[in-house]
């Protein structure tokens, strides 16, 4: 079934990027304006908005009739099931200050000042942010801090968590009590019992397929699925995201179990500080081993493709690449709706995004406010006042030398067709040097036309640089 801290330094590290489509012309508001203009308000929205907020701008969702074709991968979605039917349509009224006051505020929160563009009009997410990934200025935000079911997008905890544990070359044989107890309806690689793979194949399996059956497997070797929620909890308290709870290492929908778009963003920005993390969700696809199977007394065990379910970065019939995006990680469930965490780079700014449950349960909408958000970003940075930021995780260094796959940064690589994985280790290269293009089942660096993200991230919680022009 289709699935799925810190104010960090303000200096730049080296950014290598082709910018391959320029941002179309946004209408700009008044100079002075506290917030983008009203939009119409949300059915079971309050009638009230606190100040500095956007009347009803995305606050409420309608209930759909079924999930939307198309959507992004799920946790775990029965047929026939409406979308986010499981929460509230109205935000609370007060919800964490985490990151500024006004992010724990309702409504839509922007400080639009002389020349940024305003926001944009049909955005009918429950919950949304716009941050830089780099500095950790908040540009803009919806409901920041409103607890929501985060269905796959939980994912990335979980990659966050458990992927510093597991050398990507270490085996293992899949037991059938590996696969036990995931969910009904739970998207899957799939995955064999009795047959080996190898880490970095069941990473690829959480995030290009949104596999459950992955997560579990992979929580076994933790010490089993109660193990790794509590590592989880611990790591999500660590890095202040403090408005998660986690039940289900998946993000199959669990009472209780919730997130927020502040703390997806939070949590997303901790992962790509991870080699191995910025690789697995920047690819597009991938060969998987399949099955074994025996023909003439001979065995055989062929491979067969997957492909990332992010629509912003593979493309889908209504949806085209977006430029310059390097994952981060969707998802989709009856309680949850479509939720969606993505990294984009453009002119040497580097954006993040999260958007969750969007009203309008149209074909790819998530993948579309998303798109949407991330362009009034990248015209917005340097001109919009922040409302917010992202904090550090608790007891973060200062140093960002101390960042998690540190190493001598080197010269971004001539173009390739080798793969990412062969390149960085022959290179001792870390951070995000991970292209987005493919070619024979691999993720290699495409000849032309890609751009490359700078090779290392500062760490959450280095020293600020100075205010960009």
């Amino acid at each position: 079934m289709p699935a799925s801290h810190t104010k960090t330094g303000r200096r730049r590290a080296p950014v290598a990027a082709v910018v391959l489509l320029s941002l179309p012309a946004l209408p700009f508001a008044v100079p002075g304006t506290a917030f983008a203009a009203p939009l119409p308000p949300s059915p079971g929205a309050s009638g009230s908005t606190a100040p500095g907020t956007t009347p009803g701008a995305g606050a409420g969702a309608s209930p759909g009739s079924s999930t939307s074709p198309g959507a992004s991968a799920s946790s775990g979605t029965a047929a026939g099931a409406t979308p986010g039917a499981g929460a509230s349509a109205t935000p609370p009224a007060t919800m964490s200050t985490v990151g500024g006051a006004r992010l724990g505020l309702p409504g839509t929160q922007a400080e639009l000042g002389s020349g940024a563009p305003v926001l944009p009009k049909d955005l009918t997410a429950r919950s949304w942010i716009v941050a830089d990934a780099e500095n950790g200025d908040v540009l803009a935000a919806h409901n920041a801090h409103w607890r929501l079911p985060p269905a796959s997008t939980l994912k990335m905890l979980f990659a966050d968590t458990l992927l510093p544990k597991f050398p990507r070359t270490t085996e293992h044989e899949v037991a059938a009590s590996d696969l036990a107890g995931m969910g009904a309806g739970s998207s899957v690689v799939p995955l064999h019992k009795g047959e080996t793979y190898s880490v970095r194949d069941l990473w690829l399996g959480v995030f290009l397929k949104s596999g459950n059956d992955a997560v579990h497997v992979l929580s076994a070797m933790n010490g089993g699925v109660a193990a790794t929620v509590q590592d989880m909890r611990a790591h999500a308290e660590e890095l202040r995201a403090l408005d998660t709870t986690v039940v289900s290492p998946d993000g199959y929908d669990a009472p209780k179990q919730v997130s927020s778009a502040y703390d997806l963003t939070l949590i997303a920005r901790s992962g790509l500080q991870k080699k191995d993390f910025r690789e697995y969700c920047a690819t597009v696809k991938t060969s998987f081993p399949g099955e074994t199977t025996k023909s003439g007394g001979k065995k055989s065990r062929k491979t067969f493709e997957i492909r990332n379910t992010n629509r912003l970065l593979a493309g889908d019939t209504d949806v085209p690449a977006y430029p310059g995006l390097a994952g981060v990680k969707n998802g989709n469930t009856t309680e949850a709706g479509a939720t969606f965490t993505g990294v984009a780079e453009r002119g040497g700014r580097v954006l993040l995004v999260t958007v969750m449950n969007p009203e309008d349960h149209g074909h790819n909408e998530v993948y579309k406010e998303a798109a949407r958000l991330l362009d009034w970003g990248f015209s917005a940075a340097g001109k919009a006042t922040p409302v917010g930021e992202l904090v550090a995780p608790e007891g973060a260094a200062g140093d960002s030398s101390a960042a998690g796959d540190a190493g001598t940064p080197t010269a971004t690589p001539a173009p390739s067709t080798e793969p990412v994985a062969a390149a960085a280790a022959r290179s001792g290269s870390g951070g995000m040097g991970v292209a987005l293009g493919v070619a024979g089942g691999l993720l290699v660096l495409l000849a032309a036309g890609v751009w490359l993200v700078n090779r290392r991230w500062p760490l959450p919680g280095s020293a600020r640089r100075g205010k960009d022009g």
